[in-house]
């Protein structure tokens, strides 16, 4: 972050600080700033252009679900500033129970669903547009990169491509419209604060299937909260998820969780065209990981379908 005085000048007219203003974390995509208060802390973003439209969307979640979103303290969309209240404690910080997805995501989902109407304009000012019928081309482009993959995985993922374009035209036809989609929806990105439950860092957001969100959701309860892929609360997560969005999307959802790993991976990919040079073969490593899994999940959920 190159203008770090001028964000200090720019949050000292918003709030009053207590103390130094220090650097929470530096990544290539953003910069955030610790802010202490005399009644708790606020935390300054500063978004690269990859996420330069987090601000503004950030806002307008506030603006319109205040209870479920951090708090905006101001923002500067030119400049993709944010400045946000403390929103508490993350879930991780509990060990990521399951317990608090249960409560969390049937909020998340009424939200996806009032953002429906707002759709076309959040794509119009710069979140990222993923339609499940473009997603076959995308899937293609992917192939044009050179890819953290062995020749055989590469080999293995462009052959399900036929395959793949099959299941996005099936998954087109459910009925359920684009809206935002978190994209990093997991227990670093929940807060919790006097038993309600807020959803941070929608730097990684998209207009696209709202189903996709539980792709990395579900994969952090396996990973770190030990979950197994048929345990019931996967199911129980997932039906209470769906409980807002009406019956009979059984089927949906669990087209759109294959699906999804695909649309995951190439939200990473549009990241990592974003970054120098030098910061790819730190990147690579995780996008190595997001890769296998989605080799995984899209072959295993071929055979579940058929």
């Amino acid at each position: 972050m190159h203008d770090h005085d001028e964000a200090e000048r720019w949050i000292r007219t918003r709030v009053e600080p207590a103390g130094p203003i220090v650097v929470a974390h530096e990544r290539p995509w953003s910069t955030v700033l610790r802010v202490p208060l005399a009644g708790g802390v606020a935390w300054f973003k500063a978004c690269a252009p990859v996420q330069a439209f987090e601000p503004r969307l950030t806002a307008e979640l506030f603006a319109r679900w205040p209870d479920r979103v951090a708090a905006v303290l101001a923002h500067d969309e030119p400049r993709a500033w944010l400045l946000l209240a403390d929103a508490g404690a993350t879930v991780g910080a509990a060990a990521n129970p399951p317990e608090a997805w249960l409560e969390a995501l049937p909020l998340y989902a009424e939200l996806q669903r009032g953002e429906q109407a707002h759709a076309a304009e959040h794509v119009e000012r710069g979140v990222p547009a993923l339609p499940v019928p473009d997603l076959p081309a995308r899937y293609a482009e992917l192939f044009e990169r050179e890819l953290p993959l062995e020749r055989h995985e590469l080999a293995r993922l462009r052959d399900f491509a036929p395959r793949f374009e099959w299941i996005c035209d099936a998954l087109a036809t459910d009925g359920v419209p684009a809206t935002v989609q978190h994209d990093d929806l997991h227990m670093a990105n929940l807060y919790e604060r006097g038993g309600r439950y807020r959803i941070l860092d929608w730097g990684d957001c998209s207009i696209s299937h709202p189903f996709f969100s539980l792709v990395v959701t579900f994969r952090f309860l396996e990973e770190l909260s030990g979950l197994e892929p048929g345990d019931p609360w996967l199911a129980r997560l997932r039906d209470a998820y769906l409980e807002p969005w009406g019956r009979g999307l059984v089927d949906a959802f669990e087209l759109a969780h294959g699906v999804g790993h695909v649309a995951h991976a190439i939200a990473w990919a549009r990241q990592r065209d974003f970054l120098p040079a030098a910061e790819r073969p730190t990147f690579d490593r995780g996008f190595a990981l997001v890769l296998r899994r989605t080799l995984r999940a899209t072959y295993a959920d071929d055979r579940r379908s058929g």
